[in-house]
């Protein structure tokens, strides 16, 4: 009886004659874990054979592992390949990518999963549309409406989609500047106040932002922006969202209490003939 031989060195079967017969790799291999040549790379990220090429002759890319002279890859240059992509169209050049990934050169993953983060819209409305005639009757407006139209654009209240067609990203803005109509409120004036509100929210927003960046991500990336600690960046950034809405809604009932309180004892004092404050 014959007695098949065993493996070589090499992890080939050895035949008679032919070419060699290649064993299953070995999942703990760590050959096997870097299955892409560069043309299955290239099809893998979308990318040219030409473009993965100059990424590594700028040192972008890791080196690939080679097997048999052919230069084999991983998910991990899959990784990198794609963030380079999503910072390119974020409009970085190359140069600065590089200085990213030299700082960090094994969290792709991690930065690429911090972007899709900070990419996504806080707002969570459903964006309507309406017709210039819907807005006209929802705003009580009389006459031409294209006055409080312009308004609401410059605002980004509405945004253009068409002829005589505008959507809103909040719905919620145009229902409330609806109810105000219909209690009397010109539509100009609510227009008006979204404006005031936006700036003071503008420079809220950018409060929040200074304390992530100052006390999270600074300190973060002074300890050299450790792979394992990506993931409490990427939790920071989601707790962000809930957490400074909630703020804001608590210290803006806070301050209207006492705002309506101070209002209505000087309208009162005034309808009561009191004069002045201190009357």
């Amino acid at each position: 009886m014959d007695v098949p031989p065993s493996p070589g060195a090499s992890g080939m079967l050895p035949r008679m004659s032919g070419s060699p017969v290649r064993a299953v790799p070995d999942p703990e291999d760590p050959a096997a874990a870097h299955p892409f040549t560069i043309e299955q790379l290239a099809a893998e990220t979308g990318l040219s054979v030409r473009n993965i090429r100059s990424h590594r002759a700028r040192e972008l890319l890791q080196p690939p592992v080679v097997r048999d002279r052919v230069g084999y890859y991983g998910p991990e240059h899959v990784a990198r390949l794609k963030l380079i992509r999503e910072l390119q169209a974020d409009g970085f050049n190359l140069a600065a990518i590089k200085r990213l990934v030299e700082r960090a050169p094994d969290t792709s993953d991690q930065i690429l999963s911090t972007l899709a983060l900070v990419q996504q819209p806080f707002e969570t409305e459903q964006p309507q549309v309406y017709t210039a005639d819907e807005l006209r009757r929802r705003f009580a407006i009389q006459g031409d409406p294209s006055a409080a139209l312009a308004q609401a654009l410059e605002l980004g209240v509405l945004l253009p989609v068409g002829a005589d067609r505008f959507e809103a990203p909040a719905p919620s803005l145009v229902e409330a500047a609806a109810e105000l109509a219909e209690r009397g409120v010109p539509v100009e004036h609510a227009l008006e106040t979204v404006g005031k509100v936006r700036a003071n929210c503008e420079r809220v927003a950018r409060e929040f932002i200074r304390l992530f960046v100052d006390d999270v991500f600074r300190p973060f990336e002074a300890e050299g922006m450790p792979a394992e600690r990506w993931p409490e960046i990427g939790e920071a950034i989601e707790r962000l969202r809930p957490m400074s809405a909630q703020v804001v809604l608590a210290v803006y009932q806070l301050t209207m209490s006492k705002e309506v309180e101070r209002a209505s004892a000087r309208e009162f004092r005034r309808l009561l003939g009191a004069g002045k404050e201190g009357g």
